[in-house]
C-alpha cells in the first residue's frame, strides 16, 4: 500500500467516524426504528456520499467556486431543513409509544441528503483538493468515491448498531433525553455553515 492510498483511508476512516449529520441521524434513526429499517438510510448516505464526492471530481465543486451565491442558498437550505430534523427528532416519540409515528428515511432521501449536508461538502471538497493523484481527474474522483463508499457502510452501519442497542434499553424519560441529544448534536453539526455567510 503506497503512502497516498494509505492517506486517503486514513483520512476517509477518520472523516466518516467523527460525529456528523449522517452519524447522528442514523443513530436516531436505529434507535427509534430499529436496525432493519434503516438499512436502507444507511445504505443511501453511503452512496450518495460516493456519488457526491464523484460529481466533485469531476468539476462540480468549480461551479461552486464560480458563482459563490450558490454556497449561500445551499447553506441556507441546509441550515433551515436540518433545524427541521432536529426538531422532528427532539418531539420523536419512543417506540412502542402512541405518537411514534413517522418513517425512517428512504435509500433515496438520505442519499439526496447528502447535498445539503455541511460535513459531506466539507469533506468532498477537502478530499478531491488534497487526496487527488496525478493522472486523469475521473481517475483520482473514482478511486475516491470508492474509498469512502468501502469505509463509510461499515461505519455508518456501528453508528446505527449503537443507536439500535441504546434504543432498545431507553424507556420513556431516557429515550426523550436521548431523542434531545441527539437533536442539539445535529444543531451543532450546523456550525460549519457560519463562515458561509461571513464571507
Amino acid at each position: 500500500m503506497n503512502a497516498g492510498f494509505a492517506g486517503l483511508l486514513l483520512f476517509a476512516v477518520v472523516m466518516a467516524a467523527t460525529p456528523g449529520p449522517n452519524n447522528v441521524m442514523v443513530t436516531a434513526s436505529a434507535a427509534r426504528f430499529g436496525l432493519r429499517r434503516t438499512a436502507a438510510h444507511i445504505g443511501g448516505v453511503a452512496v450518495g456520499f460516493a456519488v457526491m464526492l464523484l460529481l466533485t471530481g469531476l468539476g462540480l465543486g468549480t461551479v461552486f467556486a464560480a458563482v459563490p451565491v450558490l454556497r449561500r442558498v445551499l447553506a441556507l437550505a441546509s441550515i433551515a431543513w436540518m433545524l427541521w430534523l432536529a426538531v422532528a427528532i427532539a418531539r420523536a416519540a419512543a417506540p412502542g409509544e402512541g405518537a411514534a409515528a413517522g418513517s425512517p428515511f428512504t435509500f433515496l432521501q438520505a442519499a439526496l441528503f447528502q447535498w445539503i449536508n455541511p460535513k459531506a461538502w466539507m469533506v468532498a471538497v477537502t478530499a478531491i483538493a488534497t487526496r487527488a493523484t496525478a493522472g486523469p481527474a475521473w481517475v483520482s474522483a473514482l478511486v475516491i468515491a470508492l474509498v469512502f463508499l468501502v469505509v463509510t457502510l461499515p461505519i455508518v452501519t456501528t453508528w446505527a448498531v449503537a443507536g439500535h442497542a441504546l434504543g432498545r434499553h431507553l424507556t420513556g424519560p431516557w429515550f426523550r433525553l436521548f431523542n434531545m441529544t441527539m437533536a442539539i448534536l445535529l444543531a451543532i453539526s450546523l456550525l460549519p455553515l457560519i463562515p458561509e455567510f461571513l464571507v
